[in-house]
C-alpha cells in the first residue's frame, strides 16, 4: 500500500469518528455551516510519518563507552516542548450537503419523510400504455386487434357435424333445427342450416332429437381448434386501437418555511440560543428534502416585521409580546406561495409568554386558517428561568393530537433533538 493510499485510509477512519450527529446538533458549533453545506467536526487520527535520528555520529551499537560502563544522567533537552495536555486535539470538518444531512437525521431519528411535489413544471410522454380509436397507422395495436378477432372466432365456433345431425331428425327441417340450436346456445344462423339441409343424403336418421342427443356428443371447441387450427381470424375496424403515450406530470417539490421568533424583552440569550439550535437543523433538513426551499423570517414583540436570516437569531427588542401579529404577517406573506403549489411549514418559537387572551382569540383561529403541512411551536424555557408563559399549554389544549400541529418544550440542549423529533415525527405521521 502506497503512502497516498495509506493516508486516505487513515482519513476514512477519521471521518468515521466524526462527531455524532446528535452531539453536533445539541452542542456543536452550528455557525460554521450554511444552507448548502453542513460542517460536522472530525477528530483526525495521527497520520504515520518517518522519524529521523538527528545525532551527529554513531549508529546502531556505536559510541565511546565501553561495555559495562554506567549510563549517564538524563540531560535536559534543547527543545521548547508543550506541557502534557496543553495542546488540543486536531480537528477538521466533514462536509455534508443538506440531502445527506436529512438522510442521516432520518436514520438517527427513525423518520422517513417523503415530500410530495405540488407544482407541475413539465408534462412528459411516458410509456405507450394509453389507447384511442384513432391515430397514425404506425401506432396500431395489432396485438389487441388480433386478440379481439380471436375471441370472436372462438365465440362463434360450433361443431358443424353435430348441429347438422339435428336436420336428420324425422319431420324436422331448418326451422326446427334452428329453434333447437338457439335453446342450446349454439351460434348458428338459419341460412347456414338451409344450405346444409340441401346437401343431406340421409334426411331421417333419428326418430327424435332426444335419440340424436343420446347417441352423439358435440366436440369441444378447444379440441377442434387444437386439431384444425384457428384458421382465418376476422379483423374488424371497430376493434382497432391506436397506442398513445401516457402523459406524465413532473412535479417540483417546493417548500416555503416561515420561521417566527419572539424577540421581546423576556427572550434572553439562553432562550434565543435554544431557538437557533432547534430551527437551524430544521432548515437544513427541509432544504435537503425538497427540490426548492425558500425561507421567510419574522420577528415580533407586540408588532411583527420581516427580517433577514442574519438578523433573525440576534435581534432583541424591549417591547411586550403579541404573537398573533406574527401570524397575521405570515398569512400575508404566504399569499405569494399558494398551498396548491407549495408545501408550507410555519415554525414559531418563544418563551410561551403572550398578551392576555391573544392565544385563544387570535393565534389559534389564525393557525387553523393558514393552510400548512405543519404548524409547530417551540417553547424555550431554560431550567434556570422562571416559567411564566402559558401559550404552549393553551395550544396543546386547543389542538390536542391534531396531525398538523406540533408543540415542543426545550429546557436545555439535551431537549433539542427530542423537539426536532416531535416536529418532524408529526409531519411524518401526516
Amino acid at each position: 500500500m502506497g503512502l497516498r493510499e495509506d493516508r486516505e485510509r487513515f482519513r476514512e477512519v477519521g471521518e468515521q469518528r466524526r462527531q455524532d450527529l446528535a452531539e453536533f446538533i445539541q452542542y456543536g458549533d452550528l455557525g460554521g455551516s450554511d444552507r448548502t453545506s453542513v460542517r460536522v467536526p472530525v477528530k483526525l487520527v495521527d497520520l504515520p510519518e518517518f522519524q529521523y535520528d538527528r545525532l551527529d555520529r554513531g549508529g546502531v551499537g556505536q559510541g565511546d563507552a565501553e561495555s559495562g560502563d554506567p549510563v549517564g544522567e538524563p540531560q535536559e533537552g534543547d527543545g521548547d516542548g508543550d506541557e502534557a495536555g496543553e495542546e488540543g486535539a486536531e480537528h477538521e470538518y466533514y462536509e455534508m450537503d443538506p440531502e445527506e444531512f436529512a438522510q442521516a437525521l432520518d436514520e438517527r431519528l427513525g423518520l422517513d419523510l417523503d415530500p410530495k411535489g405540488k407544482k407541475v413544471i413539465e408534462e412528459v410522454e411516458g410509456a405507450f400504455n394509453d389507447t384511442a380509436r384513432r391515430g397514425p397507422r404506425g401506432t396500431l395495436d395489432f396485438d389487441h386487434l388480433y386478440k379481439q378477432g380471436l375471441k370472436r372466432t372462438v365465440a362463434m365456433d360450433f361443431d358443424e357435424e353435430y348441429v347438422a345431425e339435428a336436420l336428420r331428425v324425422a319431420d324436422w327441417g331448418p326451422s326446427e333445427a334452428f329453434e333447437w340450436a338457439r335453446e342450446q346456445h349454439v351460434p348458428v344462423s338459419k341460412a347456414w342450416l338451409v344450405d346444409r339441409a340441401r346437401d343431406l343424403d340421409d334426411p331421417e336418421r333419428w326418430a327424435s332429437i332426444e335419440e340424436m342427443e343420446a347417441e352423439r356428443d358435440p366436440e369441444p371447441t378447444h379440441a377442434r381448434l387444437r386439431r384444425d387450427g384457428v384458421g382465418k381470424v376476422p379483423l374488424r375496424r371497430d376493434d382497432e386501437r391506436f397506442r398513445h403515450p401516457e402523459i406524465e406530470e413532473e412535479r417540483e417539490r417546493n417548500v416555503v418555511v416561515v420561521n417566527i421568533r419572539d424577540v421581546s424583552g423576556s427572550m434572553r440569550d439562553a432562550k434565543r440560543e435554544l431557538v437557533e439550535r432547534t430551527f437551524t437543523p430544521l432548515d437544513w433538513y427541509l432544504t435537503g428534502k425538497y427540490d426548492r426551499a425558500e425561507f421567510v423570517y419574522i420577528a415580533h414583540d407586540a408588532d411583527a416585521w420581516e427580517v433577514d436570516r442574519s438578523d433573525f437569531f440576534g435581534i432583541r427588542s424591549g417591547g411586550g409580546t403579541r404573537i398573533s401579529t406574527a401570524y397575521e404577517l405570515a398569512d400575508e406573506l404566504l399569499a405569494d406561495y399558494p398551498f396548491s403549489e407549495w408545501n408550507r411549514y410555519v415554525f414559531a418559537a418563544g418563551d410561551g409568554e403572550n398578551s392576555h387572551n391573544d392565544t385563544e382569540e387570535n393565534v389559534v383561529p389564525l393557525m387553523r386558517a393558514i393552510d400548512a403541512n405543519l404548524h409547530a411551536y417551540v417553547e424555550t424555557q431554560p431550567n434556570d428561568t422562571m416559567q411564566t408563559g402559558t401559550h404552549a399549554g393553551k395550544l396543546r389544549e386547543a389542538f390536542g393530537d391534531d396531525e398538523d400541529v406540533a408543540v415542543a418544550t426545550v429546557t436545555g440542549n439535551d431537549d433539542v433533538l427530542d423537539a426536532i423529533e416531535t416536529i418532524l415525527g408529526t409531519e411524518d405521521d401526516d
